[in-house]
């Protein structure tokens, strides 16, 4: 018997998402346009052992809400419950960037520094693209260090909408 995950397409003003339920915690939040799409799919089917299956849960609504509110100006912090899938080190990171507050960006290499891998800004940019929990986990605020706004999974011109929603100076 697989186990489940509920997937629901979301419509955001910078993209499409696709959001994810396992149990009773969001496990994804991913841009459909983006071209390494199935490596997430595939890493969640594999570790969870589950299929997809379209349909939604009290977590997807409650995502839905949260992201409605978030796109209209009038949520900073999120609420939902996540479930990261991934190895250690893509957790470590991943959970980094919830401290990452609204409205502030930090370089690949600053993130390094602050989980204590000084030396490991690609290793962290290459978590930080796997990250299948995109605007929950904040990616979108790691940035170059000489601050541009370098590779993102949903694309820069979503990055660059994101982070003037949260009216950032680039």
């Amino acid at each position: 018997m697989k186990n489940i995950i509920k997937i629901k397409r979301y419509i955001s003003p910078c993209g499409v998402l696709m959001l994810g339920s396992f149990g009773d915690k969001l496990c994804m939040c991913d841009w459909q346009v983006e071209r390494h799409r199935d490596h997430v799919a595939n890493r969640l089917k594999r570790i969870l052992c589950a299929e997809f299956e379209e349909g939604t849960s009290d977590v997807i609504e409650q995502a839905i809400r949260e992201l409605d509110e978030f796109f209209a100006g009038k949520r900073k912090e999120f609420d939902v419950p996540l479930l990261f899938v991934g190895t250690d080190f893509q957790k470590k990171v991943w959970n980094y960037l919830l401290t990452v507050p609204f409205g502030k960006t930090i370089s690949y290499g600053e993130m390094a520094a602050n989980i204590g891998m000084p030396k490991g800004a690609r290793a962290v940019a290459n978590a930080n693209g796997a990250n299948s929990m995109s605007i929950f986990a904040p990616c979108h605020r790691i940035i170059g260090s000489n601050k541009s706004l370098t590779g993102y999974r949903g694309g820069l011109e979503a990055k660059e909408y994101l982070l003037k929603l949260e009216n950032v100076i680039l």
